[in-house]
């Protein structure tokens, strides 16, 4: 969208992780079967950190595949200008041939975050790491040591990002992206004008693997 930033708002929600829990115990012949409280999700608080924020750390899984695929089908309304509409179409088209994740690239941001692949997030109080497990096995740093953006930045696939913490939810701005990713699979196309701001909602279950 040259000449005007795009702002997208991504809502993250962790999913639910892989592993299952155990199977409870059978109960005995002829005995009534026992009254159980699910194990899964786990009830109660977001367990916190040694600063009171939310504890994000540990490998997660992410569940919006069908965000990934193909937003449009999901409900998200597009304001298409002129020429992102014709990218868009041609690249539907052609069955996204060009995606540049299909040719081991970066998927960039967000859509870094919907790839179907588990990702690892290290929390510390200055900075925020997310190593990626799909998607070019990338990593990505999110300073919330209270800094600004780089003020001459050199744009990249996943850009400068910022974090800050909004009661319980976790914000993260990124900007200085390269432009040369999608936002899905069926071809959104962006530009280096590409503002991104992520929420992320510390959810109730456990991480994936834990």
């Amino acid at each position: 969208m040259p000449g005007s930033d795009l702002l997208i708002l991504l809502l993250i929600l962790f999913c639910i992780p892989a592993l299952l829990p155990a199977q409870a115990p059978a109960a005995a012949p002829g005995s009534a079967p026992a009254k159980t409280k699910p194990a899964w999700p786990p009830s109660g608080p977001a367990p916190r950190n040694a600063e009171g924020k939310p504890d994000i750390s540990g490998a997660w899984e992410p569940n919006a595949i069908r965000q990934n695929v193909d937003m449009v089908a999901t409900g998200v309304e597009i304001p298409f200008q002129p020429w992102a509409a014709k990218a868009y179409k041609d690249h539907k088209d052609n069955i996204s041939k060009d995606d540049p994740e299909a040719r081991c690239m970066p998927p960039g941001v967000p859509r870094m975050s919907t790839t179907p692949y588990p990702f690892r997030i290290v929390q510390t109080p200055a900075l925020t790491i997310i190593v990626y497990e799909g998607g070019a096995h990338v990593w990505r740093q999110i300073f919330t040591d209270g800094r600004p953006h780089e003020t001459d930045p050199t744009p990249s696939w996943l850009g400068d990002s910022i974090g800050h913490w909004e009661g319980d939810v976790f914000v993260v701005d990124t900007t200085s992206l390269n432009g040369k990713s999608w936002l899905d699979q069926s071809g959104l196309p962006t530009t280096d004008k590409l503002h991104v701001i992520e929420k992320f909602h510390p959810h109730r279950s456990r991480p994936y693997g834990h």
